[in-house]
């Protein structure tokens, strides 16, 4: 399919080739061409640049025939799809009442205690088939999708038994093979400690090590392995461990960190390559050290920081000090129940005082780098998929942000057809 857009009135992200992730200062610049035309062909970028050059670009020839769909976006903003890089979104039902116990003074510990959290959820979702999983992550794919994203990362974790994170990664695999996004699996057994290994966390450690990671392994269920590294989860030592085991089925990490204290996670992910660490609430200069240097991508969640009332990650600390930020919505039915990242972008630049062309590097090109799909996805170079966001007519792209409690898009391409 050819699709010709013209009279963009900004076309956003229009990163040059070989440009994987943006970082420090760098990430107050946002490429950009005004009042732009764009050409795709095959699902792929093969062309755009300025209205007033288009006479001679060469892609004269395709305006006005039958077989090219034209879009005229005067007015209107064109950039890459968000690329939500860390999301929970296979879950079996909600849990509004641990909302309710958290608007009366419960702290996200004080309900795990009681039985909630993610032991709540991983109760649900054993008893739940992956025919009615798959329905409802399908529904949460496409309210996502209506929201500008493109690309998402869906962790299990929510199972807790070998058979329930295999029934949840199979889950995931079906929602490949159905929804036009692109996603990234990513397994999460450890994170929590069910039940029947209270008292004996040891144990179930040795339970993903010695039978999950190998199942999951064998049959290609995830891309990448996780762990919660974190203050009543897992430690910095059981984190090295079930990750030298994932290494030896070639599954890179992507990991919970520093979300609830300084976990020691951050240093963890680093030093064992992972793609990033997402959460980051404690992040001191000893974190922005070990970062610096590193292929791992920072990843902050302002979602789960708001919805559970938490200190926001210092993101202005660690732009300033020279790091990359990615930005995830953390969809899940416990912490941070939206996958609207219109909202994460807003919630970025008013509590955590990210810029504007910031926020929209750390949602796009640099949420493509968390999952490892940078090459493909990100930004608008030619010869990268096709998969973009126009916006309603806006006056300018801080607009995006600004008006937080409205939808700004129009019309969403993915991989290269019009949706």
């Amino acid at each position: 399919m050819k699709i010709l857009i013209r009279n963009i009135r900004s076309l956003l992200q229009t990163q040059q080739e070989g440009v994987d992730k943006v970082c420090g200062a760098d990430m107050s610049v946002l490429p950009a061409i005004d009042n732009a035309y764009l050409f795709i062909d095959g699902g792929l970028v093969k062309g755009m640049g300025r209205m007033e050059d288009f006479a001679g670009s060469g892609f004269t020839k395709y305006a006005g025939h039958s077989d090219v769909h034209e879009i005229d976006a005067a007015g209107k903003i064109v950039m890459p799809a968000f690329c939500d890089a860390h999301t929970h979104i296979v879950y079996a039902g909600s849990r509004e009442i641990e909302y309710i116990d958290k608007i009366r003074g419960l702290s996200y510990e004080e309900i795990a205690k009681r039985g909630g959290g993610i032991l709540n959820s991983a109760r649900k979702l054993q008893n739940t088939s992956e025919a009615e999983l798959t329905e409802q992550a399908i529904s949460r794919l496409e309210e996502i999708q209506s929201l500008g994203t493109g690309a998402v990362e869906i962790k299990s974790g929510y199972g807790l038994t070998t058979g329930s994170e295999m029934k949840m990664l199979r889950t995931i695999r079906k929602l490949k093979e159905l929804s036009p996004l692109t996603i990234k699996a990513t397994f999460l057994g450890a994170h929590a400690v069910p039940d029947e290994y209270k008292h004996r966390q040891q144990a179930y450690v040795q339970l993903i090590i010695d039978e999950m990671i190998p199942r999951v392994a064998g049959e290609g269920l995830a891309d990448y392995v996780d762990v919660f590294c974190d203050r009543g989860f897992f430690t910095a030592e059981e984190t090295g461990r079930i990750l030298e085991a994932a290494a030896k089925y070639g599954l890179q990490p992507k990991i919970h960190a520093n979300e609830l204290d300084f976990s020691g996670g951050i240093q963890t992910g680093v030093k064992h390559n992972a793609l990033s660490v997402d959460h980051l609430e404690f992040t001191g200069e000893e974190e922005i050290k070990a970062l610096l240097g590193s292929q791992t991508m920072p990843t902050l969640l302002p979602g789960a920081a708001f919805f559970l009332e938490m200190d926001y990650p210092p993101a202005r600390k660690m732009i300033d000090g020279g790091l990359p930020v990615a930005l995830a919505s953390d969809y899940n039915p416990g912490s941070s129940p939206s996958g609207n990242m219109q909202l994460i972008l807003s919630l970025a630049c008013i509590k955590m005082k990210m810029m504007p062309e910031e926020v929209i590097h750390a949602a796009t090109l640099n949420g493509a780098y968390a999952m490892g799909v940078e090459k493909e996805l990100g930004s608008i170079s030619t010869g990268k998929k096709a998969n973009l966001i126009i916006t309603t007519p806006v006056p300018s792209y801080a607009f995006l942000p600004y008006a937080y409690g409205s939808n700004k898009v129009e019309k969403m391409i993915i991989n290269g057809r019009p949706c």
